[in-house]
Formats: structure tokens, C-alpha cells, sequence
């Protein structure tokens, strides 16, 4: 317990970079499979392996950003920019992360089934007043207001909260677009569509554009926390 102690931001500072590994490399996974789930060529059965293996990936990629905001903002405690967590304040905070986990992992393992897309959909929806605050909580700490204190000095830590909120706009749209695959890839089972296929292809096309800006903010995201700039 003593060693936890007293490399507690150095071990938090390590799993962060895990999961942000996990992020890039997982998005990097799925926009590679779909362009095979996508691909009229291939068998149907082929296809939808296809998309289980992107899936497979993509819960590693959900687990890393879920992880990187808890983290985040633990590592903001220990720098005195997040007072507000001090004591009691953080279990809770990782209290609810946890359950964001659970419901992550629990949409995923019921994925092909009514209720798992109903969980994923509750999920997502939490996900916008979540966005809506960490975006208040950045604009706010640049005015010098609100929980997250920041200064001269340190503005890169609300910048990267902004970031990461964006983040989970495009990851909320990325995330309509794997949903639609299962219930598509549902309606080609039962024989060819063109208009279900046109429709598959217009939305990967649109999604890997998405993930052409994720990439750029994840990287952005990166190069605050190690750099720190301003």
C-alpha cells in the first residue's frame, strides 16, 4: 500500500497511456476491418466476421477512453487542479466510471440482442449532459471560474478536457454507425438489398472520415498531457 502511495500519479500516469494506446490502436483496428464489412465481394457470413472482429477490437478502444476521463481527472486532483476530489470526492467520481464501464462492457456482450442495443442507447445518452459539463467546466476555468482551477501556466489541462469532450462527440457517431451495422447486417441476412447495402457504404464512408478528425484530436490530446505547453 505504502508503494501505491507514493507512486500514485507515476501508476495512474502508466495505466493513462494504456488506455490511450488502446484508443488510437483499437479505431485504428475497426477503420481497417470495414473496409471488409463493407465489401459486396465477400460472402455474408465473411462479412459479419468481419464485423465481430471490429467489434472484438472496438471494446478495447471503449474501455480506453472510458478509463481516460477517471484518469484524467485523478491525475488533476494529485496537480491541485480538480479540489473538488479531494477526500471522499474521487471514489465517488470513480464510482460512476465504473458503472459507465459495466454498461459498456454489458452493451458489448449482449451486442446481437434487443437489450444490449436498448443499453447501448442508454449509454449514449448519458453520454451528451457528460459532454455538456466537461465543456462548461473548461470554458469556465479559462475565465477563471468553476471547479477546475487552472492559470498561467496550466490552461493545456482544461484545453485537453475540451478535447476530450469533442472526442466523444465523434465517438458518439462512430458509435451510431457500428449499432446500424448490426441491424442492417440483420435485414441483408434475410437476402440481397441494395438500398441496405448503398446505406452501409454511405455511413463507413462518412465514418471514416470521423475517424480521420478522431485521430487528430486523440493525438492533440497526447501532445498537451506530455508537453503541457501553456
Amino acid at each position: 500500500m505504502e508503494f501505491l502511495t507514493a507512486n500514485e500519479l507515476s501508476i495512474l500516469r502508466w495505466i493513462h497511456i494504456l488506455a490511450m494506446v488502446y484508443w488510437l490502436g483499437g479505431e485504428w483496428g475497426v477503420f481497417q476491418t470495414s473496409y471488409h464489412v463493407t465489401n459486396r465481394n465477400l460472402a455474408l457470413d465473411e462479412r459479419r466476421r468481419h464485423m465481430e472482429t471490429a467489434y472484438r477490437i472496438d471494446i478495447l478502444a471503449r474501455t480506453g477512453i472510458v478509463l481516460l476521463l477517471p484518469l484524467g481527472l485523478h491525475m488533476g486532483k494529485l496537480y491541485g487542479f480538480v479540489p473538488f476530489l479531494e477526500g471522499a470526492g474521487v471514489w465517488w467520481m470513480w464510482l460512476f466510471f465504473a458503472v459507465w464501464l459495466a454498461m459498456t462492457w454489458a452493451a458489448f456482450i449482449k451486442r446481437q440482442t434487443d437489450i444490449g442495443i436498448k443499453i447501448t442507447k442508454i449509454e449514449e445518452y448519458l453520454r451528451y449532459p457528460l459532454i455538456a459539463v466537461l465543456f462548461l467546466f473548461s470554458f469556465m476555468a479559462f475565465g477563471g471560474s468553476g471547479p477546475v482551477e487552472s492559470g498561467e501556466g496550466s490552461f493545456w489541462y482544461p484545453t485537453k478536457i475540451a478535447l476530450y469532450a469533442f472526442a466523444l462527440c465523434i465517438g458518439l457517431f462512430l458509435r451510431v454507425i457500428m449499432r446500424r451495422w448490426t441491424m442492417r447486417f440483420q435485414v441483408l441476412a434475410q437476402g440481397p438489398n441494395a438500398a441496405e447495402e448503398a446505406a452501409l457504404e454511405r455511413e463507413i464512408g462518412q465514418g471514416r472520415i470521423a475517424a480521420y478528425i478522431y485521430w487528430i484530436t486523440i493525438s492533440g490530446v497526447c501532445f498537451l498531457g506530455a508537453v503541457k505547453p501553456f
